[in-house]
């Protein structure tokens, strides 16, 4: 079993009023050289608490998260995979953030993710 941490993947677009809908799911192992974020916005769920979402704007932001954990990685290509995890879930106060980091156990990281992401982001 390897240690791995996870966080949640938030849409708040009125960071004012709080409320939110959980879009994705972000998974760092360690062990396994592993950082990959699942994403998935409801569009339908997004205008429901803000009518006037900007949704291309939360598409984008997401894609930045996909983006940051794959070869590629943008900017952050040289970053090791642990920083790029911490970059992506330090607080900020945007309409895309993460929640707090929990810690897990697995031995299959991507099992883990896809079980989370059912878990916690799909209906």
């Amino acid at each position: 079993m390897d240690v791995y941490e996870y966080a949640v993947i938030r849409a708040i677009p009125q960071v004012e009023r709080g409320e939110q809908i959980n879009v994705g799911v972000l998974l760092y192992c360690q062990p396994r050289t592993y950082l990959c974020a699942r994403v998935e916005l409801d569009d339908a769920r997004l205008r429901a608490i803000d009518p006037a979402a900007d949704v291309d704007g939360v598409r984008r932001a997401l894609g930045a998260y996909e983006l940051a954990c794959g070869q590629e990685a943008g900017p952050l290509k040289t970053e090791s995979l642990g920083s790029r995890f911490r970059w992506l879930t330090a607080p900020r106060s945007t309409i895309v953030q993460t929640g707090p980091v929990h810690p897990g156990l697995t031995t299959d990281p991507e099992a883990e993710l896809a079980r989370l992401f059912d878990r916690l982001v799909r209906l």
